[in-house]
Protein backbone atom coordinates (compact mmCIF):
# COMPACT_ATOMS: atom_id res chain seq x y z
CA UNK A 1 0.00 0.00 0.00
CA UNK A 2 1.23 3.59 -0.57
CA UNK A 3 0.80 5.77 1.78
CA UNK A 4 -0.02 9.40 1.23
CA UNK A 5 1.83 12.51 2.30
CA UNK A 6 -0.19 15.81 2.23
CA UNK A 7 1.58 18.94 1.49
CA UNK A 8 0.92 20.01 4.89
CA UNK A 9 2.91 16.85 6.48
CA UNK A 10 5.73 17.06 4.27
CA UNK A 11 6.33 20.25 4.87
CA UNK A 12 6.55 19.48 8.47
CA UNK A 13 8.48 16.32 8.84
CA UNK A 14 11.36 18.10 6.56
CA UNK A 15 11.52 21.21 8.24
CA UNK A 16 12.00 18.76 11.35
CA UNK A 17 14.46 17.00 9.74
CA UNK A 18 16.05 19.88 8.59
CA UNK A 19 16.95 21.57 12.05
CA UNK A 20 14.35 24.21 11.69
CA UNK A 21 10.99 23.55 13.79
CA UNK A 22 12.90 23.81 17.04
CA UNK A 23 13.10 27.29 18.98
CA UNK A 24 16.08 29.35 17.24
CA UNK A 25 16.58 31.12 20.48
CA UNK A 26 17.24 27.96 22.75
CA UNK A 27 20.41 28.02 24.26
CA UNK A 28 22.80 25.95 21.87
CA UNK A 29 26.27 24.77 23.95
CA UNK A 30 29.52 23.12 22.11
CA UNK A 31 27.77 19.78 22.11
CA UNK A 32 24.49 21.11 21.33
CA UNK A 33 26.47 22.67 17.75
CA UNK A 34 28.41 19.33 17.24
CA UNK A 35 24.95 17.12 17.84
CA UNK A 36 23.27 20.02 15.55
CA UNK A 37 25.62 19.50 12.55
CA UNK A 38 25.54 15.23 13.40
CA UNK A 39 21.88 15.57 12.66
CA UNK A 40 21.73 17.72 9.52
CA UNK A 41 24.71 15.51 8.54
CA UNK A 42 27.26 18.05 6.70
CA UNK A 43 26.84 22.18 6.86
CA UNK A 44 28.08 23.71 3.20
CA UNK A 45 31.02 25.88 3.39
CA UNK A 46 31.06 28.97 0.76
CA UNK A 47 33.85 32.03 0.40
CA UNK A 48 30.89 34.49 -0.72
CA UNK A 49 30.06 36.82 3.10
CA UNK A 50 27.48 39.19 1.24
CA UNK A 51 26.19 39.31 5.27
CA UNK A 52 27.98 36.23 6.54
CA UNK A 53 29.31 33.25 5.53
CA UNK A 54 27.18 30.79 4.53
CA UNK A 55 28.29 27.83 7.07
CA UNK A 56 27.76 30.64 9.69
CA UNK A 57 24.41 31.34 8.70
CA UNK A 58 23.26 28.01 8.15
CA UNK A 59 23.77 27.10 11.92
CA UNK A 60 22.64 30.78 12.90
CA UNK A 61 19.23 30.32 11.29
CA UNK A 62 18.61 27.13 13.31
CA UNK A 63 19.76 28.74 16.67
CA UNK A 64 20.31 32.09 17.24
CA UNK A 65 22.76 31.23 20.14
CA UNK A 66 25.38 30.01 17.86
CA UNK A 67 28.30 31.74 18.86
CA UNK A 68 31.43 30.86 15.45
CA UNK A 69 34.23 30.59 18.31
CA UNK A 70 32.24 26.90 19.12
CA UNK A 71 32.62 25.77 15.67
CA UNK A 72 36.11 27.03 15.11
CA UNK A 73 37.10 24.54 18.69
CA UNK A 74 35.14 21.49 16.99
CA UNK A 75 37.03 21.56 13.44
CA UNK A 76 40.47 23.11 14.75
CA UNK A 77 40.81 21.90 18.90
CA UNK A 78 38.49 19.21 19.19
CA UNK A 79 39.07 17.66 15.66
CA UNK A 80 35.29 16.24 16.08
CA UNK A 81 34.26 17.87 12.44
CA UNK A 82 36.46 17.77 9.24
CA UNK A 83 36.00 19.55 5.69
CA UNK A 84 35.53 17.61 2.98
CA UNK A 85 33.19 16.90 0.59
CA UNK A 86 29.73 16.23 -0.04
CA UNK A 87 28.20 17.94 -3.49
CA UNK A 88 30.48 20.92 -2.74
CA UNK A 89 32.67 21.54 0.24
CA UNK A 90 31.10 21.04 3.48
CA UNK A 91 31.96 20.67 6.91
CA UNK A 92 31.43 17.13 8.36
CA UNK A 93 31.21 15.30 11.80
CA UNK A 94 34.51 13.52 12.00
CA UNK A 95 32.11 10.10 13.30
CA UNK A 96 31.75 10.40 9.32
CA UNK A 97 35.07 9.70 8.00
CA UNK A 98 35.36 5.70 7.83
CA UNK A 99 33.09 6.22 5.25
CA UNK A 100 34.93 8.72 3.35
CA UNK A 101 37.59 6.83 3.06
CA UNK A 102 35.60 4.80 0.24
CA UNK A 103 35.13 8.52 -1.62
CA UNK A 104 38.80 8.94 -1.94
CA UNK A 105 39.49 5.73 -3.54
CA UNK A 106 36.68 6.01 -5.85
CA UNK A 107 37.73 9.81 -6.32
CA UNK A 108 41.45 8.34 -6.85
CA UNK A 109 40.52 6.67 -9.20
CA UNK A 110 38.58 8.78 -11.42
CA UNK A 111 40.79 12.05 -11.16
CA UNK A 112 43.87 10.65 -12.28
CA UNK A 113 42.55 9.88 -15.41
CA UNK A 114 40.90 12.84 -15.75
CA UNK A 115 42.90 15.60 -14.43
CA UNK A 116 45.86 13.95 -16.76
CA UNK A 117 43.56 15.22 -19.66
CA UNK A 118 43.05 18.58 -18.21
CA UNK A 119 46.94 19.14 -16.99
CA UNK A 120 48.56 16.81 -19.45
CA UNK A 121 50.57 13.89 -18.49
CA UNK A 122 52.76 14.02 -15.87
CA UNK A 123 50.94 16.35 -14.12
CA UNK A 124 51.28 14.02 -10.81
CA UNK A 125 55.43 14.80 -10.47
CA UNK A 126 54.61 17.18 -7.51
CA UNK A 127 52.55 14.45 -5.52
CA UNK A 128 55.52 13.09 -3.71
CA UNK A 129 57.61 16.58 -3.62
CA UNK A 130 54.49 17.90 -2.23
CA UNK A 131 53.44 15.25 0.60
CA UNK A 132 56.95 14.73 1.70
CA UNK A 133 57.49 18.90 1.79
CA UNK A 134 54.81 18.50 4.36
CA UNK A 135 55.15 15.26 5.97
CA UNK A 136 58.71 17.23 6.93
CA UNK A 137 57.92 21.01 7.32
CA UNK A 138 54.48 20.73 9.09
CA UNK A 139 50.76 22.27 7.63
CA UNK A 140 50.80 24.64 5.11
CA UNK A 141 48.97 27.37 3.13
CA UNK A 142 48.00 26.63 -0.75
CA UNK A 143 50.19 29.71 -1.61
CA UNK A 144 53.90 28.92 0.28
CA UNK A 145 54.06 26.23 -2.00
CA UNK A 146 53.30 27.93 -5.19
CA UNK A 147 55.84 27.77 -7.76
CA UNK A 148 56.70 31.79 -8.35
CA UNK A 149 57.37 31.60 -12.28
CA UNK A 150 54.17 29.85 -13.48
CA UNK A 151 51.02 31.91 -14.54
CA UNK A 152 48.10 32.11 -12.46
CA UNK A 153 44.44 31.52 -13.84
CA UNK A 154 41.92 29.19 -13.61
CA UNK A 155 41.74 25.74 -12.59
CA UNK A 156 43.43 24.76 -15.63
CA UNK A 157 46.38 26.62 -15.47
CA UNK A 158 47.23 25.63 -11.82
CA UNK A 159 50.87 25.17 -10.53
CA UNK A 160 51.54 21.99 -9.81
CA UNK A 161 51.85 21.93 -6.23
CA UNK A 162 48.45 23.47 -6.46
CA UNK A 163 47.11 20.45 -8.01
CA UNK A 164 49.02 18.43 -5.65
CA UNK A 165 47.48 19.92 -2.98
CA UNK A 166 44.14 19.79 -4.38
CA UNK A 167 44.68 15.95 -5.16
CA UNK A 168 46.07 15.03 -1.94
CA UNK A 169 42.95 16.67 -0.08
CA UNK A 170 40.02 14.86 -2.63
CA UNK A 171 42.16 11.55 -2.19
CA UNK A 172 42.58 11.51 1.61
CA UNK A 173 46.57 11.74 2.17
CA UNK A 174 45.98 15.52 3.51
CA UNK A 175 43.48 17.31 5.55
CA UNK A 176 42.32 20.78 5.79
CA UNK A 177 43.60 21.67 9.77
CA UNK A 178 42.67 25.08 9.98
CA UNK A 179 41.78 28.64 7.98
CA UNK A 180 43.58 31.79 7.68
CA UNK A 181 41.54 34.46 6.63
CA UNK A 182 39.32 31.73 5.31
CA UNK A 183 42.66 30.39 3.59
CA UNK A 184 43.15 26.37 3.74
CA UNK A 185 45.86 25.02 6.17
CA UNK A 186 46.50 21.48 4.97
CA UNK A 187 48.22 19.03 6.79
CA UNK A 188 49.05 15.17 6.47
CA UNK A 189 45.27 13.56 7.58
CA UNK A 190 47.27 11.47 10.15
CA UNK A 191 47.37 15.10 12.10
CA UNK A 192 43.93 15.99 11.77
CA UNK A 193 42.06 13.49 11.96
CA UNK A 194 41.51 11.47 15.14
CA UNK A 195 43.05 8.45 15.27
CA UNK A 196 39.91 5.70 15.74
CA UNK A 197 38.08 7.27 12.98
CA UNK A 198 41.36 7.64 10.63
CA UNK A 199 41.98 3.88 11.62
CA UNK A 200 38.82 2.36 11.42
CA UNK A 201 37.34 0.37 8.24
CA UNK A 202 34.42 -0.25 7.05
CA UNK A 203 33.06 -2.91 4.30
CA UNK A 204 31.77 -1.38 0.99
CA UNK A 205 28.44 -3.10 1.64
CA UNK A 206 28.36 -1.05 4.65
CA UNK A 207 29.38 1.67 3.33
CA UNK A 208 26.63 1.61 0.72
CA UNK A 209 23.82 1.33 3.74
CA UNK A 210 24.83 3.98 5.66
CA UNK A 211 25.56 6.19 2.86
CA UNK A 212 21.45 5.38 1.65
CA UNK A 213 20.20 4.63 5.26
CA UNK A 214 21.59 8.14 6.35
CA UNK A 215 20.91 9.81 3.93
CA UNK A 216 16.83 9.02 3.86
CA UNK A 217 16.50 9.67 7.75
CA UNK A 218 17.73 13.09 7.50
CA UNK A 219 15.85 14.13 3.94
CA UNK A 220 12.56 12.00 5.66
CA UNK A 221 11.40 10.66 2.29
CA UNK A 222 13.39 10.73 -0.79
CA UNK A 223 13.34 8.97 -4.07
CA UNK A 224 16.64 6.94 -5.02
CA UNK A 225 17.99 9.59 -7.11
CA UNK A 226 17.44 12.23 -4.13
CA UNK A 227 18.95 9.22 -1.80
CA UNK A 228 22.16 8.99 -3.81
CA UNK A 229 22.13 12.82 -3.89
CA UNK A 230 22.43 14.05 0.16
CA UNK A 231 25.44 13.02 0.04
CA UNK A 232 26.68 12.19 -3.16
CA UNK A 233 28.89 9.47 -2.26
CA UNK A 234 27.17 6.64 -4.03
CA UNK A 235 25.69 6.42 -7.41
CA UNK A 236 21.57 6.51 -8.69
CA UNK A 237 21.86 2.69 -9.15
CA UNK A 238 23.59 1.66 -5.70
CA UNK A 239 20.75 3.52 -4.47
CA UNK A 240 17.90 1.82 -6.34
CA UNK A 241 19.69 -1.01 -5.45
CA UNK A 242 19.72 -0.58 -1.89
CA UNK A 243 15.81 0.27 -1.61
CA UNK A 244 15.26 -2.98 -3.50
CA UNK A 245 16.93 -5.20 -0.81
CA UNK A 246 15.18 -3.33 1.75
CA UNK A 247 11.82 -2.96 1.16
CA UNK A 248 10.67 -4.81 3.85
CA UNK A 249 12.06 -1.58 6.17
CA UNK A 250 10.90 0.51 3.70
CA UNK A 251 7.16 1.75 2.60
CA UNK A 252 6.53 3.65 -0.58
CA UNK A 253 4.89 7.53 0.15
CA UNK A 254 3.11 9.56 -2.28
CA UNK A 255 3.79 13.25 -1.61
CA UNK A 256 1.32 16.22 -2.41
CA UNK A 257 3.44 18.84 -4.12
CA UNK A 258 1.97 22.27 -3.91
CA UNK A 259 -0.83 23.01 -5.97
CA UNK A 260 -1.98 19.36 -5.47
CA UNK A 261 0.17 17.22 -7.90
CA UNK A 262 1.82 14.37 -6.75
CA UNK A 263 5.43 13.67 -6.53
CA UNK A 264 6.98 10.26 -8.34
CA UNK A 265 7.22 7.35 -5.98
CA UNK A 266 9.40 7.64 -3.04
CA UNK A 267 10.13 5.76 0.01
CA UNK A 268 10.67 6.81 4.07
CA UNK A 269 11.62 4.38 6.81
CA UNK A 270 8.41 2.26 8.00
CA UNK A 271 6.47 4.05 10.49
CA UNK A 272 7.18 7.96 9.40
CA UNK A 273 3.80 9.25 10.34
CA UNK A 274 1.87 11.22 7.66
CA UNK A 275 -0.46 13.33 10.27
CA UNK A 276 1.17 16.71 10.39
CA UNK A 277 0.01 16.66 14.14
CA UNK A 278 2.68 14.30 14.85
CA UNK A 279 5.13 16.70 13.74
CA UNK A 280 6.15 19.97 15.27
CA UNK A 281 4.79 23.35 13.99
CA UNK A 282 7.89 25.35 13.14
CA UNK A 283 8.41 28.77 14.59
CA UNK A 284 5.83 31.71 13.20
CA UNK A 285 9.07 34.08 13.18
CA UNK A 286 11.04 35.36 9.85
CA UNK A 287 14.08 33.50 8.88
CA UNK A 288 16.47 34.67 6.38
CA UNK A 289 18.33 31.32 4.97
CA UNK A 290 21.72 31.28 3.40
CA UNK A 291 21.41 30.10 -0.47
CA UNK A 292 23.16 27.73 0.29
CA UNK A 293 20.96 26.36 2.80
CA UNK A 294 20.15 22.47 3.25
CA UNK A 295 16.83 23.34 3.35
CA UNK A 296 16.90 24.38 -0.31
CA UNK A 297 20.24 22.23 -2.08
CA UNK A 298 17.89 19.94 -3.74
CA UNK A 299 16.17 23.09 -5.92
CA UNK A 300 14.02 20.90 -7.07
CA UNK A 301 12.26 19.29 -4.25
CA UNK A 302 12.55 22.79 -2.91
CA UNK A 303 10.11 23.76 -5.00
CA UNK A 304 7.77 20.65 -5.54
CA UNK A 305 6.76 21.09 -1.35
CA UNK A 306 7.26 24.44 -0.96
CA UNK A 307 6.29 26.14 -4.10
CA UNK A 308 9.42 28.17 -4.35
CA UNK A 309 11.51 28.56 -7.41
CA UNK A 310 15.24 29.59 -6.41
CA UNK A 311 18.32 30.36 -7.92
CA UNK A 312 21.84 31.62 -7.25
CA UNK A 313 22.58 34.14 -9.77
CA UNK A 314 26.31 35.08 -9.09
CA UNK A 315 27.41 33.81 -12.55
CA UNK A 316 24.63 35.17 -14.35
CA UNK A 317 25.26 38.98 -16.10
CA UNK A 318 23.76 41.60 -13.87
CA UNK A 319 21.20 42.73 -16.94
CA UNK A 320 20.04 38.77 -16.95
CA UNK A 321 19.48 38.67 -13.26
CA UNK A 322 16.05 38.26 -12.61
CA UNK A 323 16.44 39.25 -8.73
CA UNK A 324 19.89 39.98 -7.32
CA UNK A 325 23.52 38.92 -6.96
CA UNK A 326 23.24 37.12 -4.04
CA UNK A 327 19.63 37.00 -2.66
CA UNK A 328 18.72 35.58 0.60
CA UNK A 329 15.24 32.75 0.90
CA UNK A 330 12.94 34.06 3.64
CA UNK A 331 11.26 31.35 5.67
CA UNK A 332 8.25 32.09 7.91
CA UNK A 333 6.58 28.92 9.66
CA UNK A 334 6.48 26.48 7.15
CA UNK A 335 6.29 28.70 4.12
CA UNK A 336 9.12 30.26 2.15
CA UNK A 337 7.95 33.60 1.99
CA UNK A 338 9.80 35.59 -0.59
CA UNK A 339 13.34 36.65 -0.83
CA UNK A 340 15.69 40.07 0.00
CA UNK A 341 18.97 41.42 -1.30
CA UNK A 342 20.83 42.97 1.28
CA UNK A 343 24.84 43.54 1.95
CA UNK A 344 26.89 44.46 5.36
CA UNK A 345 28.96 47.38 5.09
CA UNK A 346 31.08 46.25 8.17
CA UNK A 347 33.13 49.44 7.68
CA UNK A 348 30.04 52.41 8.30
CA UNK A 349 28.29 49.45 10.46
CA UNK A 350 25.33 48.94 8.69
CA UNK A 351 23.24 46.41 6.55
CA UNK A 352 21.60 47.48 3.59
CA UNK A 353 18.46 46.45 2.30
CA UNK A 354 18.37 47.04 -1.41
CA UNK A 355 15.03 44.92 -1.99
CA UNK A 356 11.71 42.82 -0.87
CA UNK A 357 10.12 40.54 -3.57
CA UNK A 358 7.24 37.90 -2.08
CA UNK A 359 6.08 35.34 -2.95
CA UNK A 360 2.23 35.50 -4.85
CA UNK A 361 -0.51 35.99 -2.55
CA UNK A 362 1.93 36.90 0.44
CA UNK A 363 0.84 40.32 1.75
CA UNK A 364 3.77 42.77 2.38
CA UNK A 365 1.30 43.43 6.22
CA UNK A 366 1.97 45.34 8.94
CA UNK A 367 2.83 42.55 10.96
CA UNK A 368 4.68 40.51 8.98
CA UNK A 369 7.07 43.48 7.85
CA UNK A 370 7.34 44.23 11.75
CA UNK A 371 8.67 40.65 12.12
CA UNK A 372 10.91 41.07 9.00
CA UNK A 373 12.50 44.12 10.29
CA UNK A 374 12.96 42.30 13.98
CA UNK A 375 14.69 38.97 12.05
CA UNK A 376 17.00 41.58 10.48
CA UNK A 377 17.66 43.16 13.27
CA UNK A 378 19.23 39.92 14.50
CA UNK A 379 20.86 39.35 11.63
CA UNK A 380 22.40 42.49 11.49
CA UNK A 381 23.83 42.05 15.04
CA UNK A 382 25.30 38.76 14.14
CA UNK A 383 27.09 39.84 11.33
CA UNK A 384 28.91 42.90 13.45
CA UNK A 385 26.41 45.78 12.17
CA UNK A 386 24.26 48.50 14.19
CA UNK A 387 22.15 49.43 12.10
CA UNK A 388 19.24 48.56 9.34
CA UNK A 389 19.30 50.85 6.31
CA UNK A 390 16.65 50.42 3.69
CA UNK A 391 17.05 51.88 0.17
CA UNK A 392 14.30 53.75 -1.28
CA UNK A 393 11.55 51.51 -2.63
CA UNK A 394 13.34 48.48 -1.31
CA UNK A 395 9.43 46.88 -0.52
CA UNK A 396 7.80 48.02 -4.17
CA UNK A 397 5.62 45.52 -5.62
Amino acid sequence: MVIQISNKAARRIFLAKQGLSASPSRALSKPDLLQTIHDLGFVQIDSISTVERAHNQILFSRNQTFRREHLRQLLEDDRALFEHWTHDASIIPSAFYPYWKHRFRRREATMRIRWAKWHGEGFDRAFDETYAKIADGGAILAREVKQADHKSGGWWEWHPSKTALEFLWHTGKLAISARQNFQKVYDLSERVIPGDHLNEEVSHADFVDWACSSALSRLGFATHGEIAAFWDLVSPDEAKDWVSSNRSALDEVEIQCTGGAKSRASFAFAGLSPDPDDWPEPPARIRVLSPFDPLLRDRNRAERLFGFRYRIEVFVPEAKREFGYYVFPLLEGDRMIGRIDMKADRKAGVLNVARLWLEPKIRASAGRLARLDAELGRVARFAGVGEIVYADGWNAD
